[in-house]
């Protein structure tokens, strides 16, 4: 008797992505995965792991479920559910909207729908992930759930919960699982990484799970990703300065740097702490990349707080950076007690004269690094050429380094490169 087939549809975050992968893991020996880039005729169960953050990633969800019925209605699909973020935060009123859907889960637990494609999740079973056959060079590694933190403008604390750190026992057997695999990169993720270990362990750990992981045979690099400023722990920095298999990269979304603004969105730091962190960074680990994410447009934000916004970023010169405009999420303590007093057109108009700033940055920054030498990790083969990065570029979210060589290279190869030329996003660059 064949088994049946099941294929999950991933939308919303790298978090999301790993939910996914360990929902497979659960499930993979009693069911046929079916590729999510696939499209097949036909599969008899039709999963979406789905986002609820933001408006726009909130009408990216639903569409994807419209979509998704439309194809079990064409008969492409015996059964329909929906899990993650999306059906967490609406569970009232998502049934009725769309009564296609046969089942809707949370995001907080994944052992429900597992039973729901008749597979009861083991008790107290090893850490199981499912493995993409292609393979990768990196995996995402998430090191805790949930959030204690209440920032006037997130809703991640209402959708996923409390802050619940994974052992660090589990998560090293996770990380040899994947490094089994090829993985020589790991990425730690969380709601806030420099969070990790205060519910187990009574104190910030992250620093303590690093070197752990950097014991596991086969990973070469450990990056640090989604890191909290306020009571940020020193020993990270310490294992980054010392430790060869940690980036000297960090991700540390810091959202804006005017107190008033600070203030209303709840980060618990001020102007002063945050320039004096950035400080510590550059001197404890030189040549240290920062990657930050900031919000314009926030309640509180007037055309004084935004230039004081410029002037930081043209002073603190993050190597990368992201931003988006303020998107006001209903039940939030922004929505409730704050007005979303700045029309779009100004919202937008803010973020285009920021990045313009960002690009010039960039630009300078990938320009300094042209004759350099540097490791790559070989990611994919695109057009005759070798998509790659090093540890100053994280995946999907920085820029590329485009490389040529006469030898052929594989996925998941780490090779030396020799820097030739820059753009603000991009780098190009030949084996040596």
């Amino acid at each position: 008797m064949s088994k049946k087939s099941v294929r999950i549809i991933t939308l919303g975050c790298s978090k999301n992505t790993v939910d996914t992968e360990h929902l497979l893991g659960l499930i993979q020996n009693d069911l046929e995965v079916i590729p999510e880039d696939a499209d097949p005729p036909y599969v008899d169960y039709l999963l979406l792991n789905t986002c609820g953050f933001i408006g726009d990633a909130k009408e990216e969800s639903v569409q994807a479920v419209l979509q998704a019925a439309a194809l079990k209605a064409q008969g492409r699909a015996g059964s329909l559910m929906v899990f993650g973020c999306l059906s967490q935060r609406y569970a009232a009123e998502l049934p009725s909207l769309i009564p296609e859907v046969d089942a809707w889960f949370g995001a907080r637990d994944l052992a429900p729908v597992a039973r729901a494609l008749g597979v009861e999740p083991a008790a107290g079973g090893a850490v199981t992930r499912w493995l993409p056959p292609r393979g990768k060079g990196y995996a995402y590694l998430k090191i805790s759930e949930g959030c204690d933190r209440r920032c006037s403008y997130c809703a991640i604390p209402f959708i996923r919960g409390a802050h619940r750190s994974v052992p660090i026992e589990e998560l090293v057997q996770e990380a040899t699982l994947l490094a089994s695999s090829g993985v020589k990169e790991l990425i730690l993720i969380a709601q806030d990484t420099t969070y990790y270990g205060l519910d187990l362990y009574g104190r910030r750990a992250l620093a303590d799970l690093l070197q752990s992981l950097s014991a596991v045979q086969g990973i070469e690099w450990l990056r640090v990703h989604y890191s909290y400023p306020a009571d940020f722990p020193q020993d990270v920095l310490e294992q980054m300065a010392v430790n060869p298999k940690v980036c000297k990269y960090l991700d540390i979304p810091l959202q804006h740097i005017s107190d008033r603004v600070l203030d209303n969105m709840h980060r618990h730091i001020d102007s002063g702490k945050t320039r004096s962190l950035i400080r510590a960074f550059r001197e404890k680990v030189p040549g240290i990349v920062l990657r930050t994410t900031l919000i314009v447009g926030h309640p509180g934000e007037g055309e004084e707080e935004f230039e004081e916004l410029l002037d930081f970023v043209r002073e603190s010169r993050f190597e990368r950076l992201g931003a988006f405009t303020y998107s006001e999420e209903e039940g939030t303590y922004g929505a409730q007690h704050f007005k979303d007093d700045v029309p779009q057109e100004e919202k937008q108009r803010r973020l285009d004269k920021l990045m313009s700033v960002q690009r010039d940055i960039s630009m300078e920054f990938n320009g300094s690094r042209v004759g350099s030498l540097e490791t790559v990790l070989v990611d994919d083969f695109v057009n005759g050429a070798y998509i790659c990065r090093s540890q100053f570029e994280s995946p999907e979210v920085d820029g590329e380094i485009i490389v040529t060589s006469k030898e052929p290279l594989r996925v998941g190869d780490m090779v030396k490169v020799r820097i030739t030329a820059a753009d603000e996003y991009d780098l190009t660059a030949e084996t040596i």
